[in-house]
């Protein structure tokens, strides 16, 4: 490797360590909101869709989207000309991914939770299909986030419905 690879790959581990913290911290803050969330005593007793995973899947699933999502956001940086419009889109979607948890879990609002994960879901579809010239089968990566907050949002939807 020469010594231009190496600081290739340097400044890759570099933006992917920081969207790891970044975005475990996301997941941190919202599980401080979420209390005891899906083992709750509400959400237990809720009619929940018959699709409904069991509770471990959640956290499963969450660490591999995690980790997923860094590693696309890693090879984005570099792609993308427009830093301010990536940058903000990161933010909107670190606030909504954020903000999902307080207002199902937390407050009980279960129309504003379906609201916000829709808009959450739109987005990642967004991040999908608008960097895909940028790094294309790299794209793939944001497919777990997309394909979770799809699922997501129907279970969030079946509870509004049927609750």
């Amino acid at each position: 490797m020469n010594e231009r690879e190496k600081l290739i790959s340097k400044k890759m581990i570099y933006r992917l360590v920081i969207f790891l913290a970044i975005n475990f911290g996301a997941l941190a803050i919202g599980g401080i909101f979420t209390g005891r969330g899906v083992p709750s005593e509400w959400y237990m007793s809720l009619n929940k869709a018959p699709w409904t995973p069991p509770g471990w899947v959640f956290g499963l699933a969450w660490t591999t989207i995690m980790i997923c999502f860094s590693i696309y956001l890693a090879y984005l940086w570099p792609a993308v000309n427009n830093k301010s419009l990536l940058i903000g889109l990161f933010i909107l979607q670190w606030v909504l991914n954020v903000g999902w948890n307080p207002m199902f879990f937390h407050y009980h609002n279960v129309l504003p939770g379906l609201i916000i994960i829709a808009l959450l879901t739109i987005l990642i579809g967004i991040f999908f299909f608008m960097y895909w010239p940028e790094i294309k089968l790299k794209s793939l990566l944001i497919l777990p986030y997309l394909i979770w907050l799809i699922i997501a949002t129907s279970l969030n939807g079946y509870i509004l419905v049927k609750n």
